[in-house]
C-alpha cells in the first residue's frame, strides 16, 4: 500500500513537472510572437517635429505682402540672428531678390505650400500638386535641397505629414506661438516669447499682417538669447532628441 502511495506522488510531480514546462513554453513562444508583430505589421507613422534639444530656433512664415518681410530680414541681420523662414512659392515667385537675400545671409528657408489653401480639406494629388509647384519656384530661384515644410495654414493631418514623408520633407511645427499675426500689442507678443526655453520652435509672420512684429524682434532676440542659443530648424533637429506629434 505504500509503495503504491509513493508511486501515485511520484506520478503526480512528473505530471506537474510536464505541465508546468509546457505551460512556460507556450508563454514563451506567445511572447515572442506577440513582440515581432509591430516589426512586420505595422510601420511607424509620420511625425511633425515641434520640439528640439538644444537651441531655440525663431521661425516666420511668409504667405503674402511687400512691406513687413524685408524690414524684419534687415532687423534679424542686424543683430546677427539665425532663424528660418517658410515661404510660400507664390510669394517667393514675386519677390526673388528677398529670397536670394535670405539665402545670402544663410538663413533658412522651408516650404509653406504655393497658394494659400487649407491642406486638410484637400485631396492627396491637390497637396502634392501645390507643393511641387512651390518646389518648381526655389529651383528657378536656384534655391535648392529645402528639407523642411508647413503647411500654408499650419493646419495639418495624418495624410499631410504622410505626404511629406513621400516627398522626403521633414514638417515642422511649434512649441510656442506668440499669435503676432492677431497685433495683440508688442508686450503681449513678448509675454508669449518669454515662454520659450532651450529646445523650443518659436512661430511668428513676416507676412504684411504681422504689423508689430518688427517693433518686438529686438526684444524677442534678447529675450531668447537669455534662453538658449539661437539656431536654425535644420540645427536644431541635428542636436538631439526633438519630440513629436503623431496624428491619429
Amino acid at each position: 500500500m505504500t509503495f503504491f502511495y509513493s508511486l501515485h506522488i511520484k506520478k503526480t510531480k512528473q505530471f506537474l513537472l510536464l505541465v508546468s514546462l509546457s505551460f512556460f513554453t507556450a508563454l514563451l513562444l506567445f511572447t515572442q510572437n506577440l513582440l515581432s508583430i509591430p516589426v512586420f505589421l505595422e510601420k511607424e507613422s509620420p511625425k511633425a517635429i515641434y520640439k528640439g534639444e538644444n537651441g531655440i530656433a525663431l521661425t516666420f512664415d511668409i504667405g503674402w505682402g511687400d512691406e513687413k518681410a524685408e524690414k524684419i530680414l534687415q532687423t534679424l541681420i542686424r543683430h546677427k540672428v539665425k532663424a528660418t523662414f517658410f515661404l510660400s512659392g507664390s510669394w517667393a515667385e514675386r519677390h526673388p531678390d528677398l529670397v536670394k537675400k535670405m539665402e545670402k545671409h544663410h538663413f533658412e528657408i522651408g516650404l509653406l505650400g504655393y497658394n494659400y489653401v487649407d491642406y486638410t480639406s484637400m485631396e492627396k494629388e491637390e497637396v502634392k500638386k501645390d507643393l511641387l509647384k512651390a518646389q518648381e519656384v526655389f529651383k528657378k530661384l536656384q534655391i535648392e535641397k529645402i528639407k523642411l515644410m508647413r503647411a500654408p495654414t499650419g493646419h495639418f493631418n495624418k495624410q499631410v505629414l504622410k505626404i511629406a514623408d513621400e516627398m522626403n520633407l521633414t514638417y515642422v511645427h511649434w512649441s510656442v506661438d506668440t499669435n503676432d499675426w492677431r497685433n495683440p500689442g508688442t508686450s503681449l507678443i513678448l509675454s508669449k516669447v518669454k515662454e520659450a526655453k532651450n529646445g523650443d520652435i518659436l512661430f511668428m509672420h513676416a507676412s504684411d499682417s504681422a504689423k508689430q512684429t518688427n517693433a518686438a524682434l529686438p526684444q524677442i532676440v534678447e529675450t531668447t538669447r537669455s534662453a538658449g542659443k539661437l539656431v536654425t530648424v535644420s540645427e536644431l533637429i541635428a542636436n538631439g532628441e526633438v519630440e513629436t506629434k503623431l496624428i491619429p
